[in-house]
This record gives C-alpha cells, structure tokens and sequence, in this order.
C-alpha cells in the first residue's frame, strides 16, 4: 500500500501549478484594452482600439461595456470615441502615490554596477542645488572623494550638467540654476589662460554653456571629461516623473583609462537606458531621448 506521503503532491509542483491555474485569461485579454488606451495619445475609436490590442472589434467592444460599468473607460456620446475614465485615474494616482522614486532607482544599481563596472551615484536637487543622495562605488575603479549630500558644481559635474540641461525653464529652480551657472562662470574665468588641456571640458562663456547644454539635449544625457577630477570621466541620466519634471540623475563615473567616454559608450548607454526605464516606471510618457 502506497504511503499517504507519496500520494502528496511535491511542493515545488504544486506551486508551478497554482501560478498556471491562477491567472484568469479573459482579464489579462482584456487589460490589452486599458493598455492600448494609456498608450495612445488620445481617445480612440473602436476599430482603432481594437486593432490596437490585437483583437476583432466585436470582442473589444464586450470587454469595453464591462469595463465601462466600472468607471475604466469611458465613451464619448457626440464622437464614440474610448478613453480612460475616472477608476483608472484613481488607480494610477493611487500607485503614483505610493512610489519612492529615490528607493526604486536604488534597487536598480546592483544591476546597472554589473553592466557598467564603475561607480554610480543618484542626485537630486536639492535646497543649494544637485545633490548626492547615493552611493555605489565599483571595486577597482579610480577613487572618486565625493560624500552622500554633496552639492554637485553644475558646470564641472556631469551631475549638474544634466541637471542645467533637463531642469524645465519654468521650473521655481531655474532662478536658483542660472545664478549658479553665473557664479561658475565668474569662477571659471579666473583661471589661467594657459590652464592644461585637461580642462578643456570647461565652458568657459555663455555660449559655450549653451552648447554644452544642447549637446546633453542632444545625448539625452550629459557628460564630463577630466572636468571635475583629473582623470576621471561620468555621464548622467535624468529620471522624470509623471509631470514631467526632473525627479533625479543617475550618475556613473569612472577613470579615463577605464571607461569610454565617447557618447556611445556602453557605461553611458546603460545609464541611459536605465533612467529611461525609470522614468517609465515613474509614469512618464513623453519623448524619447535616443539619439
């Protein structure tokens, strides 16, 4: 006779089965719908919208009654036209809500440090300007002495560079940029004409600073060579949320023997790339940044 024991299904079965068993496909069909919708720039006409999510009009549109009784979608009377309605609102302010943008960039960089192999850091502005609020350092790589809560230069740092690039013109901060980007200036004049060639990387007037910051536009990212630290090379990311507005910047450094610093480089498309998807993550919908 057979143990009851063996008559018992193994754990580890068991749980693949449930995981299968669980779904409900009419649900995760129908979420096509929703999905399609967040993603179009506006309401939608049924055939549109059906073609969208892949499926016949008449199946959309049985989906779309149900998920109209929710407050998921609502139709236009005068067009016909669907669009979200004020339940999806509600869910999606209610996950905004509940999103640390800081926490959920930090649980990013164990895997960004295994593609990059250099320091990486997360910035955001703060009341004196951009600053460190993270920290990542790669073994093996060029120290770089910077602390959690240092206020990042914004013409020398690739940190502040993407911040003068990105930070919206209307923004309450852009005051407080345009004084710095002035006093660095001031500062930056001072030095020696005959400064080494590594500082080359420095704009050294107004123009140059607005090149320096279409170039970054340009990148969807900024860079630094030689800038702040001799030797040492970063790119920085920017990260916006919903709105629209700049929530942080993910930054990697490293040595210029190291790392690449062309604009391709794979440690700067990695960061890229990371902050896009970040952004993404954060709610935001609007032009991408590749090149």
């Amino acid at each position: 006779m057979p143990s009851s024991r063996s008559a018992l299904p193994s754990p580890a079965k068991s749980k693949s089965d449930d995981a299968t068993r669980a779904g409900i496909q009419s649900v995760e069909v129908g979420f096509e719908l929703l999905e399609s919708l967040a993603q179009a720039p506006g309401a939608l006409m049924l055939k549109d919208l059906a073609a969208a999510a892949g499926m016949s009009a008449a199946k959309a549109h049985r989906y779309l009654v149900s998920f109209q009784r929710l407050g998921l979608v609502l139709q236009d009377p005068a067009t016909t036209r669907y669009d979200l309605g004020p339940s999806a609102l509600r869910l999606g302010l209610a996950s905004l809500s509940r999103i640390d943008a800081v926490k959920l960039a930090r649980e990013r960089m164990a895997d960004l440090l295994l593609q990059t192999g250099n320091t990486l850091a997360i910035a955001v502005w703060g009341n004196q300007g951009p600053t460190m609020v993270h920290w990542n350092e790669a073994p093996q790589t060029a120290p770089v002495r910077l602390r959690l809560g240092d206020v990042m230069p914004i013409l020398s740092s690739a940190t502040g560079r993407c911040f003068a690039a990105f930070m919206p013109h209307e923004s309450r901060d852009a005051s407080r940029m345009a004084a710095m980007i002035k006093d660095e200036l001031a500062t930056i004049k001072k030095l020696p004409a005959a400064a080494p060639a590594e500082m080359g990387d420095l704009p050294r007037t107004a123009a140059q600073v607005q090149t320096m910051i279409e170039e970054a536009r340009d990148h969807g990212m900024s860079r630094v060579v030689h800038s702040l630290l001799p030797g040492v090379a970063g790119f920085c990311a920017p990260v916006f949320d919903a709105q629209g507005h700049l929530a942080m910047g993910i930054v990697v450094l490293g040595s210029v023997m190291t790392m690449d610093t062309r604009w391709s480089s794979p440690q700067g498309q990695a960061v890229r790339a990371c902050a896009q998807q970040l952004s993404a993550d954060l709610g935001y919908r609007g032009p991408s940044s590749s090149d």
